[in-house]
């Protein structure tokens, strides 16, 4: 047997090493982005969803229990927040087919929010929190942080961090079906 024929099948076992290393390697990964993710939420309001009543930047109103009987959106979020600027194209466009109420935390007054909203273009509509009281009762400490309710008021979903629009529609979608 010649040298080359011995390697033959050393080298046909190599790209299965590689790819049980890739896989390996993956799993990993997302064990720990999974157990990141679950570490940011553990102080989220979860079960019946706090009462939320306050006027928006815009001059309007919004009370959660009034909302009942459809899915509703609440999305943290923040004017200086790099990741919710990520995030608002996706919070804009659920605004015009689901129930949605934003939270502007630590981002300045009632003006400074309605004018930012204005800036970028936004249709959606903000409640400031400017010392994050609001956020305090719902258990958020960094922003993005997105909740979907059912239609009894009862939180389905919640989370910290970018949260791609489909995955928030999948959300609200099966919030809707409970």
């Amino acid at each position: 047997m010649s040298d080359s024929e011995a390697q033959a099948p050393a080298q046909a076992r190599k790209p299965k090493r590689r790819w049980r290393g890739l896989v390996v390697n993956l799993l990993i990964v997302l064990v720990v982005f999974f157990g990141v993710q679950w570490y940011k939420s553990r102080p989220l309001a979860s079960g019946d969803a706090p009462p939320l009543a306050a006027s928006t930047v815009r001059g309007g109103q919004v009370d959660l229990a009034a909302l009942r009987g459809e899915p509703v959106l609440v999305h943290f979020w923040a004017t200086w927040c790099p990741t919710c600027k990520l995030e608002e194209g996706s919070i804009n466009a659920l605004s015009r087919d689901y129930q949605v109420v934003t939270v502007a935390m630590q981002s300045g007054g009632e003006r400074e929010i309605a004018g930012y909203l204005r800036e970028r273009d936004l249709d959606f509509d903000a409640v400031a929190d400017p010392y994050g009281e609001i956020a305090s009762v719902w258990g958020v400490r960094g922003v993005p942080a997105t909740f979907v309710l059912d239609g009894d008021g009862k939180i389905r979903f919640g989370a910290v961090g970018y949260t791609p629009g489909i995955g928030l529609r999948g959300h609200l979608w099966a919030a809707g079906q409970e």
